[in-house]
């Protein structure tokens, strides 16, 4: 039994000295923060947050630019 728990003890031992696993584990992090944050951005279907405002703010521009055309 003892030799179990010394396997054990040296095998937690590497896993918390291993710094390439941490760095992986990180990366796993980020990445699911960036697609959390483009999914807020732009929504999941098509008519997300950013997609209303560009559709918005090219309608805005479009009337501008026929009503500075028809003066």
């Amino acid at each position: 039994m003892s030799s179990y728990y010394a396997n054990d003890t040296d095998a937690l031992k590497r896993l918390r000295a291993d710094k390439d696993g941490v760095v992986s584990f990180e990366y796993v992090i980020v990445a699911a923060c960036m697609v959390g944050a483009v999914t807020a951005a732009f929504g999941t279907s098509a008519g997300g947050t950013v997609a209303t405002v560009l559709t918005s703010g090219i309608s805005t521009l479009v009337a501008a630019i026929s009503s500075a055309v028809g003066s």
